[in-house]
């Protein structure tokens, strides 16, 4: 072989181990090990390797849409999830109770149903009170007497008026406020057995629940309608450190991450072992129901080191581990268990397993993690 051809040789020699070099970006642990060197097979195809890795062929991670991202290591706040429920705002929503025992009945569009939009002052239903016989009864009795006595008040008011002059002025005036006492009087009564009352609505909004029908009999105080405002609504949390609301600098919910949370304050009275944290959804429809259970995402003001990362790229293996996949080679993936908490609804903050400058899997994780 002469000297042409060595160098030629040497040349292409060290262009593969070049393409080879940027093909592989590496992986290493999280105490700097190299991974690169555990595997003890290799696969033409897609399959699992002796070692736990995962052969990818490229091919087959454009159809698997396999994204990678190199981390690095910060510092992020800290979060906590807290359980809660969807409440009423008061400001904003409002709840209809009948004002006394009565019969139901429609008001001027009909009885509202649940879901109708309603605007504040609007009369929803009208109630018309109801009473046992011998109450009935003795109303009825009452209201015999004051129109027997209004009618001969409004005799003797006559007589006096005609007398002007020769009877006193103040007779004249004691018999007339008399009369206008029992006719007020005879009017309260006659109410009592046969008035309607409105029943008004005390807020615009959408109807959250009604529980009355035409004709049905309610108690005093018994709920007819809920009034929410889709756009403003409060989530109540629970939580038991009462330091809490102090350090929460940012709040989202878990299941619609798009809607903002404004913290109110915290109780400082305990309810069921647990202080109430008060926090107002805004939005053009937050997109919650009255007692609907939902998961706060409190973000504090206390910070922690780790690598974020997107929620999906975290996976769990065979023992049920989380885990992350690192890319070690062109084809080449690697489990790592790692230690993760949530920062928002869709980052993650990886705190032990996982060191800066892996390039991590972000998109397709759990594809990667189903080959066998």
């Amino acid at each position: 072989m002469n000297t042409v051809q060595l160098r030629f040789a040497a040349c292409v020699f060290g262009a593969i181990l070049s393409l080879s070099a940027a093909a592989s970006p590496g992986a290493h642990g999280p105490n700097g090990e190299h991974l690169d060197d555990q595997a003890v097979g290799t696969a033409g195809g897609l399959a699992r390797l002796p070692d736990g890795s995962v052969n990818v062929p490229k091919l087959a991670q454009r159809r698997m849409a396999i994204r990678t991202l190199m981390v690095q290591e910060g510092e992020h706040p800290l979060t906590v999830q807290l359980n809660a429920r969807a409440s009423i705002d008061p400001n904003a929503g409002g709840r209809v109770q009948a004002p006394f025992s009565g019969r139901i009945e429609p008001g001027p569009d009909g009885l509202p149903v649940a879901g109708q939009q309603v605007r504040k002052g609007q009369v929803l239903a009208r109630i018309s009170p109801v009473s046992d016989a011998i109450e009935r009864g003795n109303q009825a009795a009452q209201l015999a007497d004051l129109r027997a006595n209004r009618a001969l008040l409004a005799r003797r008011v006559q007589r006096l008026e005609s007398l002007e002059g020769t009877v006193p002025a103040k007779e004249i005036e004691a018999a007339k406020a008399e009369l206008s006492s029992i006719t007020g009087r005879e009017r309260a009564v006659a109410g009592s057995i046969s008035g309607v009352q409105a029943i008004i609505a005390p807020a615009s909004g959408v109807i959250a629940s009604a529980s009355i029908l035409n004709g049905q009999i309610v108690e005093s105080r018994d709920v007819l309608f809920d009034i929410v405002d889709p756009q403003r609504m409060l989530v109540e949390a629970m939580a038991t450190d009462a330091t809490l609301a102090g350090r929460i600098s940012e709040a989202t919910l878990l299941q619609s991450p798009e809607v903002k949370l404004t913290l109110l304050g915290g109780a400082r009275a305990l309810r069921d072992g647990a202080l109430p944290l008060n926090f107002r959804a805004a939005g053009n429809d937050v997109g919650l129901a009255v007692g609907q259970p939902v998961t706060v995402l409190a973000k504090l003001s206390t910070k922690v080191k780790g690598i974020a990362l997107p929620a999906e790229a975290l996976a769990r293996n065979p023992a049920n581990e989380t885990v992350v996949w690192i890319k070690s080679g062109a084809q080449r993936f690697i489990a790592l268990p790692v230690e993760a908490r949530a920062l928002d609804a869709r980052t993650v903050v990886v705190t032990k397993g996982l060191s800066a400058d892996n390039r991590v899997v972000v998109s397709g994780a759990a594809l990667i993690n189903q080959i066998r």
